[in-house]
């Protein structure tokens, strides 16, 4: 029987020829591009607009591509008709949030969180957003307290919107 060094066997691990890396970041390539190209064609929206169903496409098609790229049994071709498909139905299901009875279901509602400067525990609760997160939004948008806000509402992208009778007291920085 043969002894191996540990050395060896740690090479071969960590260098096992070229052809398995070149052939991972051609896949890789290809599969980038294949994805830029469907996001082309379909909806755009920046980061900051994302709903949570758009999150959970991006990061499947994030695994789709490195898990497809850095697989030796898996083959461009198939992992393109995952991303496409997966990106299409993202597609379908955008569009079907311009029907009322599925948007519901789709999109999360909004949320008051303040209400003529009384601010909603429960629904603050819903939307995971603490008093002194509140209090950090409120200060964002140029208010001390909840006091002059007659509305705020947690959006269904994540972003809270601001309405109040008279325009914010924005103080200079120093």
């Amino acid at each position: 029987m043969t002894q191996v060094s540990t050395a060896t066997l740690l090479g071969h691990e960590m260098f096992d020829g070229w052809q398995h890396p070149l052939c991972a970041a051609v896949k890789a390539v290809a599969l980038f591009l294949t994805a830029a190209l469907a996001f082309r064609v379909a909806q755009r929206r920046t980061i900051a607009e994302f709903t949570p169903f758009d999150w959970v496409t991006a990061v499947a098609v994030g695994a789709i591509v490195g898990r497809v790229s850095t697989a030796s049994d898996t083959a461009w071709l198939t992992g393109a008709a995952a991303l496409l498909t997966l990106i299409g139905a993202h597609g379908v299901i955008a569009r079907l949030r311009f029907i009322e009875p599925l948007r519901r279901l789709i999109d999360p509602p909004l949320l008051v969180l303040i209400h003529d400067g009384t601010p909603n525990a429960r629904n603050l609760r819903r939307a995971g957003i603490t008093r002194a997160d509140l209090d950090g939004i409120l200060r964002r948008h140029g208010h001390h307290s909840p006091a002059p806000v007659r509305l705020a509402l947690y959006e269904a992208k994540g972003s809270v919107s601001i309405f109040t009778e008279q325009p914010p007291v924005v103080e200079p920085r120093p």
